[in-house]
């Protein structure tokens, strides 16, 4: 079964998410903190490896109006870089609002009981399962899968 994994890149953190298409389904696996401004391209490797992955998806955002966010350039290079470094096709993904869905995802679960309190780092990773949900039903929607 093929295997996406998910990045919701930041300058300080990356939330990251492995996604069966076939399947439909999408989980949070880790975030990985930037080391002096750098992603952790270590980790990011060892992660291609591991979970053989057939594509890579990193969230775009875009400002409510559509035009492009301020962290486009670093997520573009950020994308670009990550084709070099694993020679797998990239495909960038909107994800406006990502992080405030998962955000109130969280927020919910917390008043229900099930969760103490919400972190960035789960933030980050719940975007990232957000990015590749929303993505699956796009390439859905397109007859891609």
């Amino acid at each position: 079964m093929s295997r996406v994994l998910g990045f919701d890149f930041g300058l300080a953190r990356t939330g990251v998410a492995v996604a069966s298409p076939l399947a439909g389904v999408a989980s949070a696996l880790t975030v990985l903190h930037a080391r002096q401004g750098e992603p952790d391209w270590a980790a990011i490797l060892q992660l291609v490896r591991e979970w053989r992955p057939v594509v890579l998806v990193v969230g775009m955002p875009r400002r409510l109006d559509g035009s492009p966010s301020a962290m486009q350039d670093a997520i573009t290079a950020f994308a670009r870089r990550l084709g070099q470094q694993t020679g797998l096709p990239v495909e960038l993904a909107s994800e406006q609002l990502s992080s405030r869905e998962a955000e109130q995802r969280l927020r919910l679960a917390r008043q229900s009981g099930r969760k103490r309190r919400v972190r960035k780092e789960e933030i980050d990773q719940l975007a990232a399962v957000i990015i590749l949900e929303n993505w699956m039903q796009e390439r859905g929607r397109h007859g891609e899968q």
